[in-house]
């Protein structure tokens, strides 16, 4: 499909690429991997499921919260000894907690008045031990 913009009262033809073309126009081969195109295709996941993955990563891209992941990684807490060790109040750990909560990152227990939080399981650890290990590698 042709479309023709116009910009400064200059005409410019722009060619629209239909929607499941595949383009790359910084690529100098004219030559397209079909065999690897279907077998990529076939693997892909559903766009809910990486959804699911990029809110997942965007959780664990907050400072704060990754904080908090890392001293559960070390021990049960309570929200008193997370803001203490945090140097934070107990109202920026509740709210920081709650959000991993929903994420299913993190859980809780309570015994008596204390609540004690720690991480949800070991899918958490590993996923916190692989981003230290990508870190710090040379």
């Amino acid at each position: 499909m042709i479309a023709h913009v116009f910009i400064g009262g200059i005409e410019m033809i722009e060619e629209k690429k239909k929607k499941d073309e595949i383009c790359d126009e910084s690529c100098p081969q004219t030559v397209m991997h079909e065999d690897t195109i279907l077998t990529v295709k076939e693997k892909m996941l559903n766009i809910e499921v990486l959804t699911g993955v990029a809110d997942l990563f965007k959780v664990l891209g907050d400072k704060t919260r990754t904080r908090i992941l890392h001293a559960l990684s070390q021990s049960e807490m309570c929200v008193c000894d997370l803001a203490y060790l945090l140097d934070m109040t107990q109202s920026s750990i509740s709210h920081q907690l709650r959000v991993l909560k929903q994420a299913h990152l993190v859980k809780n227990r309570k015994e008596g008045k204390v609540v004690y939080y720690s991480l949800a399981d070991s899918h958490v650890t590993e996923i916190f031990n692989q981003a230290l290990e990508h870190i710090l590698e040379d």
